[in-house]
């Protein structure tokens, strides 16, 4: 069939297939450094205790096998290097079906993690690199140029993420409609960057500019996604410019680098494709199988994403294949943070020697300025963002945090940016207290060198002690 594959994208799946390697090394790198301390053996959700309480058919994985840490760090590790291998091109040296095979295997990897990371793993940007993984794995290699139907589908998929993101700002928080939802979005998003603060001081006519041209670029661009060229490759180029800005603009794990991934089955590169013999039959037949597979099961994601009480961020099978996507449908007006402290007086009052313990990436002490860490994940940072919200959501592994930190446990300490207690002096006692964070005016700014100003709002948890944490878990 010689309308089954499009040769002038060969250069734009070239680059495609290597920028979602490097995100999937991201990812199994970060699940690798991080998964003693949040679902080890010793972690705050261990995997031994989900996988006894949750069947295989809920939640496949290999890690209902086994689950030790020695088989989670191998696992973890060998994810990395099938990613490195895929970045390198090894791909690209084996047969068309050896190809596909070796993208099959960090989708299976990564999709067992995912399938046991329970709270920890319950962002949307999950699901989007399983289900974008899902279907590089028929992207084929140098035996054959790109698929149209897959591209197509790499196309439906930004559609949903991005068409489902603006549906759920016009139906959510007014603010997406008076376009002043900016003028709180820097101050109040999950993670700054090192140069969030700067975005929120842009004059306020410029934020609503900004809210205005996000509603262009989910609401209109997506349908050019499917109009013939160049008008899909102008649609895809403006997509990739509004998510720059959001890199720029804070720390969203690899979301804006996979809607760019998404945005390049659109855009025609420039670069000359070499003649390749037509796509095999067996190859073709797959293709369109897994093609119909993917539209049958969107009708879930489809009928959420139309429906008034549209919810985003949810998985509607457990291999995740097709899901729906959406972000920040409100927007917080002030910024809470809790602030965790120990202290090693075996009385603990008001004026003991309380001493706080500095996160990574979440704001801590008002004059260390933000980092930038995406596409990197730090899972500990972003949950802490939501326990500041509501203790509701801390509820499962609030305790067990607090319990390692009295126990100065070595692989909770490494999430974190420092611990104020030496190794072998653990604090007795651990609290924590809920602060306003705003952003300091320039002025400010200026005069102590602090970007952040905070104020106590209340205690979030009294001082507590080894013991009492171990009876009440």
């Amino acid at each position: 069939m010689e309308w089954f594959t499009a040769p002038e994208y060969w250069m734009s799946r070239l680059v495609l297939q290597k920028v979602l390697a490097v995100i999937y090394l991201v990812a199994f790198l970060g699940a690798a450094l991080q998964f003693r301390a949040l679902i080890g053996e010793r972690g705050m959700l261990p995997v031994s205790r989900f996988v006894a309480r949750v069947p295989f058919r809920r939640a496949p994985s290999v890690f209902h096998l086994r689950c030790s840490d020695r088989f989670f760090a191998g696992w973890a590790w060998t994810g990395c290097a099938v990613s490195v291998a895929l970045v390198a091109g090894l791909d690209g040296l084996l047969p068309l079906w050896g190809g596909m095979l070796l993208w099959l295997v960090p989708w299976l990897m990564y999709l067992s993690i995912v399938n046991v990371g329970q709270t920890w793993y319950s962002f949307g940007w999950e699901s989007l690199l399983l289900e974008t993984g899902f279907l590089a794995v028929f992207l084929g290699n140098d035996e054959v140029a790109p698929p149209v139907v897959v591209l197509f589908l790499l196309r439906w998929i930004l559609f949903r993420v991005e068409f489902g993101a603006g549906l759920i700002k016009m139906r959510g928080d007014a603010c997406w409609r008076k376009l002043t939802c900016l003028d709180h979005h820097h101050e109040t998003q999950p993670m700054p960057g090192p140069l969030s603060w700067f975005f929120h001081h842009l004059p306020k006519p410029l934020h609503r500019v900004e809210v205005a041209a996000n509603h262009f670029t989910q609401l209109v661009v997506p349908v050019l996604l499917f109009t013939p060229q160049p008008v899909a490759t102008a649609a895809a180029a403006l997509m990739i410019l509004t998510q720059l800005w959001l890199i720029l603009s804070g720390n969203f794990s690899w979301l804006n680098w996979i809607t760019i991934v998404l945005a390049l089955s659109a855009l025609e590169l420039p670069g000359t494709a070499p003649d390749v013999p037509g796509a095999p039959l067996w190859y073709e037949v797959v293709v369109l199988a897994v093609a119909a597979l993917i539209v049958t099961l969107s009708y879930r994601p489809v009928r959420n994403m139309i429906s008034r009480r549209q919810v985003m961020n949810r998985s509607f099978d457990p291999l995740h294949l097709v899901n729906t996507y959406g972000a920040f449908g409100s927007v917080s007006r002030i910024r809470y943070e809790v602030v965790v402290e120990g202290t090693a007086d075996a009385v603990p009052h008001e004026d003991s020697d309380w001493r706080e313990y500095e996160f990574r990436g979440k704001p801590g002490d008002p004059r260390r300025w933000p980092r930038q860490f995406a596409p990197y994940h730090l899972r500990l940072d972003w949950m802490m963002w939501f326990a500041a919200l509501s203790p509701a959501y801390a509820e499962s592994w609030f305790g067990a945090l607090v319990e390692r930190l009295l126990e100065n446990d070595r692989d909770t300490l490494r999430l974190l940016r420092s611990s104020p207690f030496p190794p072998d002096a653990p604090p007795r006692y651990v609290r924590a207290r809920l602060f306003r964070y705003r952003y300091t005016t320039w002025q400010e700014l200026r005069e102590t060198g602090a970007c952040w100003e905070r104020t106590y709002v209340r205690e979030f948890l009294p001082p507590t002690r080894l013991d009492v944490v171990v009876q009440r878990s």
